[in-house]
């Protein structure tokens, strides 16, 4: 059945109205003399599209989050006004936190960054690209043993989400490859790794939870089994983040030390949980909650503008490992 010229006509209107909504949700700025020339239409019969979008958009705002097409009258543009989008400042920001992380390989975060430019325009586009080109040139990932972290995430998000028992084939510190029957329980992300939260599926340490770096994982094994779990063995991952200094697993204490570097800040962004009980003598006394032993590592790091006074086991560990230290100088 053939259709008749005002079918046709209204065809090609609903289209060129869709591509324009395509184009604004893009970030594009729309100017009714160039689209009316492209478009091969007069200025009336664009400006007429433009009256739809708007009138559109003011009718469905639940659905697209209060969008709307403002007239800048300094461009001679519309442009789609979407709280719900990424803005362009959004964007450069998001991408340079995805670049610093390193936690994907090249490949990924080609397709990531791809994939976020797809919502700019192609000048902003352009702006973002020359923005971040060396970055992303020089871009280095951590080394992996898994072929996408990605994917080896979203697969043991569901084992955890199906509470099912699996094990895995893994790389220890030294490089030995070893296999875990585990029951998986959270993911976190930290200091540029994804680490899986689990605990043991049997045994003496089957109440203590394990860290395992993600990357490291070379092959998972799904069971038939399932699990539960006691309420004592779930997983707050703000207050594990909060914490643990470089996912070290081991004993929640409390620590004491005295700091007299030149930026306490930067000691209490590294420590969530830190907090300056008193300052004296141009030195700030700290105390925080942590977990494991990662705090040993950073603190080491601070070198003599850190002086560990509580707990004494603490402290004597401190004093070892800086005897240890010594030895490699003598």
């Amino acid at each position: 059945m053939e259709c008749n010229e005002s079918e046709v006509v209204k065809e090609v209107k609903t289209g060129r109205v869709l591509e324009l909504f395509f184009r604004a949700l893009k970030g594009e700025n729309l100017c009714v003399r160039e689209l009316a020339e492209e478009y091969h239409v007069s200025t009336r019969s664009l400006s007429r599209d433009i009256n739809e979008l708007k009138n559109f958009l003011a009718e469905r705002r639940d659905m697209f989050g209060n969008a709307e097409l403002e007239y800048s009258n300094q461009t001679k543009r519309y442009h789609l006004k979407l709280n719900e989008f990424i803005t362009n400042k959004e964007l450069l920001a998001i991408t340079k936190v995805l670049i610093g992380c390193r936690a994907f390989n090249t490949d990924d975060l080609l397709v990531l960054l791809r994939k976020l430019k797809a919502h700019t325009s192609t000048e902003d586009r352009r702006k973002l690209d020359n923005l971040i080109m060396k970055e992303v040139f020089w871009y280095t990932s951590i080394h992996f043993d898994c072929n996408s972290i990605i994917d080896m995430v979203w697969e043991i998000t569901e084992y955890i989400e199906a509470k099912r028992l699996i094990t895995i084939t893994y790389h220890k510190m030294d490089r030995s490859l070893v296999r875990r029957k585990i029951k998986p329980v959270s993911v976190l992300f930290s200091e540029y790794y994804f680490y899986l939260i689990a605990y043991e599926s049997e045994g003496e340490e089957a109440k203590i939870p394990k860290y395992f770096r993600i990357d490291r994982i070379v092959n998972i094994v799904a069971h038939r089994e399932y699990f539960q779990l006691q309420k004592s063995q779930e997983v707050d991952e703000g207050s594990l983040r909060n914490r643990s200094q470089f996912m070290f697993p081991g004993k929640l204490r409390r620590i004491r030390f005295e700091f007299s570097g030149p930026s306490v800040q930067a000691v209490l962004d590294r420590i969530p949980t830190a907090k300056i009980i008193d300052h004296k003598e141009g030195k700030d006394i700290i105390e925080a909650e942590v977990y494991g032993t990662g705090i040993k590592m950073f603190l080491l790091s601070q070198g003599s503008w850190v002086k560990v006074l509580s707990p004494q086991d603490f402290v004597e560990e401190m004093r070892e490992e800086v005897n240890k230290m010594l030895e490699h100088y003598r």
